[in-house]
């Protein structure tokens, strides 16, 4: 006799949740705070809401379930999480797991990923943004042609244009290291801020905003130190970065054993993998973009469902959600 499938049950990915129409920042991708109140209206209609630890033993298959459910996760450690997506979580009575890199909440360092953000967000036109990085490529000793980049790199993916796309792809690591980090810091000083680590005091959580929500019944993961493409490193460089990160649990009284990890960019390898399972790492989350198979799906492979792909933003009808 076939063995009933499990109800569905899903890891849903956040990172920007803000006031964004009419902000300062109209451009950026992210979901509008009344709009994370309407998903999560349906999201408490359709499925059972899973705290962390619950949600941990479901996808390991040692909870039954009798109906679809979910989890909340959260990406990168902003602000936004703190004071617009912690409380209503809290009236609710949901709990949420959060993943910030320890170099933002610690050092108030700005990430890469939300440089090019602002750049983009900023008003400035990707193609001309584009047109600067190929000078920049042409100027540099060494390199390919530009239109060998564009061949690669000048595609539209997602929800994004290839001009995006390209911008994105060439300052986050088709680029050297040096030329992509003092390219990315000159067009973030020349069409955002001088002052990048004022910037990124506004930007992030702290970690007594973070010790706050972790004392709350939030979950405090992983989100590596530096938030970089992990499978891009050594396998000696991997284990460094996801090291250093776990200075972030002591900084707000959380324990490290156990700890739950999210793939900066969704990138790891089999070294990422062989270091968190000697690290001891219960759970760790990917960007694949599938639901969970309870008890097969493994630990530390968990796919994700982007917000994008939930009412009010998709207008899809319940349990069919594709990426």
């Amino acid at each position: 006799m076939a063995k009933t499938p499990s109800p569905q049950l899903d890891v849903i990915m956040y990172h920007f949740v803000r006031p964004i129409a009419g902000s300062r920042w109209p451009g950026i991708k992210g979901l509008e705070v009344t709009d994370f109140g309407t998903q999560l209206d349906y999201l408490e209609a359709t499925y059972e809401i899973l705290r962390p630890g619950d949600a941990i033993t479901a996808i390991r298959g040692t909870r039954p379930q009798s109906r679809p459910a979910c989890v909340l996760t959260f990406d990168d450690g902003y602000a936004d999480h703190y004071h617009h997506v912690f409380p209503e979580l809290e009236a609710r009575g949901h709990k949420g797991i959060f993943f910030p890199p320890s170099c933002a909440a610690l050092d108030r360092q700005m990430l890469d990923v939300n440089k090019i953000h602002f750049i983009l967000a900023g008003g400035a036109d990707p193609a001309a943004l584009g047109a600067l990085i190929d000078d920049a490529v042409r100027a540099h000793p060494g390199l390919a042609a530009p239109d060998m980049y564009r061949a690669e790199h000048h595609k539209d993916f997602g929800y994004d244009t290839a001009d995006v796309i390209y911008v994105k792809r060439m300052l986050q690591h088709a680029l050297p290291d040096d030329l992509r980090a003092t390219l990315t810091d000159d067009l973030f000083s020349a069409t955002i801020s001088t002052d990048a680590h004022t910037f990124a005091d506004d930007l992030y959580c702290n970690a007594a905003q973070l010790r706050e929500m972790h004392e709350a019944g939030h979950m405090i993961g992983s989100h590596g130190n530096n938030h970089v493409w992990l499978n891009r490193m050594s396998a000696a460089d991997q284990r460094a970065d996801i090291f250093k990160s776990l200075r972030l649990f002591e900084a707000i009284g959380a324990s490290s054993d156990g700890f739950t990890f999210c793939y900066p960019y969704g990138g790891y390898n089999n070294e990422t993998l062989a270091c968190l399972e000697a690290l001891c790492c219960t759970a760790a989350f990917t960007t694949s973009p599938h639901s969970v198979v309870p008890g097969i799906e493994g630990l530390l492979q968990i796919p994700r469902l982007d917000t994008n792909v939930f009412p009010p933003r998709a207008q899809a009808a319940p349990f069919a959600m594709t990426a």
